[in-house]
């Protein structure tokens, strides 16, 4: 089995992104998926005591463009991916339409199933995890090994439990 490491969109230096940026996606502008998306980020600094993305202020845009691979699941039986930001999409090699209908399942190959739910079963009794490392799989078939990726459960503005997330650098 080979393993590589994942695509990601090119940076400078000074961590610009050297291609053109992308507009936020407008399934994300909507405001329910704003609401989940602000969620994400808000639950983060919450467990984490620290910002999941740099500057405040258009939280979805700034996840967006964020460097490091930033995803997220909802609670339905089989969880469905409700965002990926480019840098993800360019990890698991997929676009917009696709990823949104993906069970985040489906991001590991079948025999790593067990330990990725452990995992999530992990996360769901402590809040987050913050030494995650495994192997995913694209799209197109390809693996690609995550390392030190934190992963959070969502909750919205309420504490009701909506999801969960992770973030690593690709």
């Amino acid at each position: 089995m080979r393993i590589r490491a994942c695509n990601r969109p090119r940076f400078a230096d000074d961590g610009e992104v050297t291609d053109a940026p992308q507009p936020v996606p407008d399934c994300y502008r909507h405001p329910l998926a704003e609401r989940r998306i602000a969620a994400v980020a808000a639950s983060f600094e919450r467990l984490l005591g620290r910002p999941l993305v740099q500057p405040p202020g258009d939280v979805v845009t700034a996840m967006w463009l964020a460097p490091q691979v930033i995803v997220a699941h909802g609670i339905e039986a089989d969880p469905i991916f409700f965002f990926g930001n480019r840098a993800a999409l360019a990890c698991f090699e997929t676009d917009i339409p696709a990823f949104l209908a993906m069970p985040s399942r489906l991001s590991a190959e079948a025999p790593l199933r067990e330990e990725r739910q452990a995992l999530l079963d992990r996360v769901a009794a402590h809040g987050f995890i913050d030494d995650y490392a495994g192997i995913r799989i694209s799209a197109k078939g390809r693996r690609f090994m995550i390392e030190q990726a934190v992963v959070w459960t969502v909750t919205d503005e309420a504490g009701a439990r909506i999801g969960q997330a992770a973030t690593f650098v690709p």
